[in-house]
């Protein structure tokens, strides 16, 4: 963590929600806002799968889901949840059967969609098999799939809608005694999601999934997806949130924490604080961070890194991180340790240099932080 005390301005209160687990990772409550991603293989392809998993699970994805299209991936299933190192989702849709399958394959949570799942009794069936198998549910509202009668009712896709959707199975599950479930509305359009979710977050105190859907490519996809649930994250909205983009889910993760790391909410790896550049620069700045984000890409241990160009604000920003360097001229530059100069170095040692003191301030929090030994 940053050596620079909390400002009662950074500050976000939280929504206060229930808590509930998908398997070993608790959503809601008090608990870290969690990470999620998507696999996009072929489920019966349980190899390809399970290693874009682990993969996912590498970056920090705290629970991954899986699509369960037909009965052969909900077999492909049980293997893979066998084989994940975290909590599998099993997404559903059309299908009532499928979700009961992915409970009885092992899923920690059946995410269904109530614009398609089908009739109350085919919910109740899912209710039950979640029950036997100690699955949670989500709910999970979606602009693009709302049922027939609410788009009659309202003329198009609409917060009210959206939230009436969510509700209604709501209901349905509270009815059958069931509590284990959280809930998403999601839509593409970050105005028409951000609506939705600040009137569910009103009316329910169930925890909320966070998503713009289908946000686009790596890029767009991240803009789009950083103001909407950077927005709705900022009121306290929000206890698991899963980033939609056409790329790698490696990147879903890392955009979501990201955007928990900007507001905050959730501290991983190593967060570089840099300069756009420009002619002032002592160093180039641009491929220094480039090769800095790849050689520390390993570091786990939450750690704040300046890298400035020059002195006009290298030095107020390394008194704010961990570590800093900030461009000097003449081929060198000042290292900063905890807020105060430490020593000056060669541009051409730094990253080297760098990377040396990162590893080892990481060693020495994770040797402070690591539990104790259980004694006999």
């Amino acid at each position: 963590m940053s050596h620079n005390p909390i400002r009662p301005w950074r500050n976000i209160d939280r929504r206060r929600s229930r808590r509930i687990m998908v398997g070993s990772v608790p959503v809601g409550g008090d608990a870290p806002i969690s990470v999620q991603t998507m696999t996009n293989t072929a489920t019966t392809d349980i190899a390809a799968t399970v290693a874009q998993v682990q993969a996912a699970a590498e970056a920090g994805a705290d629970i991954v889901r899986v699509s369960t299209p037909d009965e052969a991936s909900t077999r492909a299933l049980r293997e893979i949840v066998r084989e994940s190192p975290v909590p599998i989702v099993a997404d559903i849709h059309f299908h009532y059967r499928r979700a009961i399958e992915a409970a009885e394959a092992g899923a920690a949570c059946l995410r269904i969609n109530p614009g398609n799942i089908g009739a109350a009794e085919r919910v109740r069936e899912v209710i039950r098999a979640a029950k036997d198998h100690g699955a949670s549910i989500r709910i999970g509202v979606n602009a693009g799939s709302l049922e027939k009668h609410l788009l009659e009712k309202y003329g198009e896709p609409c917060p009210e809608a959206m939230v009436e959707s969510g509700l209604d199975h709501i209901r349905l599950l509270q009815d059958n005694d069931f509590h284990e479930f959280k809930i998403s509305c999601k839509a593409s359009d970050v105005f028409l999601a951000a609506a939705a979710y600040q009137a569910l977050a009103e009316a329910t105190d169930a925890p909320i999934h966070l998503g713009i859907t289908e946000a686009g490519a790596l890029m767009t996809g991240t803009v789009k997806s950083a103001i909407g649930l950077g927005n709705l994250l900022w009121m306290g909205i929000g206890d698991t949130i899963r980033v939609s983009l056409s790329a790698d889910p490696v990147e879903e993760v890392k955009v979501g924490y990201e955007i928990l790391k900007a507001l905050g909410l959730r501290h991983r790896g190593v967060n570089i604080i840099s300069c756009p550049s420009c002619a002032r620069q002592g160093f180039d700045v641009i491929r220094t961070v480039e090769a800095l984000e790849a050689r520390l890409a390993h570091i786990k241990t939450p750690m704040s890194l300046s890298i400035i160009g020059c002195v006009v604000n290298g030095p107020g920003e390394a008194l704010m991180t961990d570590l800093g360097f900030t461009g000097g001229g003449a081929g060198s530059g000042m290292v900063y340790v905890a807020g105060r100069q430490s020593h000056k170095l060669s541009n051409a040692q730094m990253i080297d240099h760098i990377v040396e003191l990162v590893e080892k301030r990481a060693a020495e929090i994770e040797a402070v932080t690591a539990p104790a030994p259980e004694t006999a």
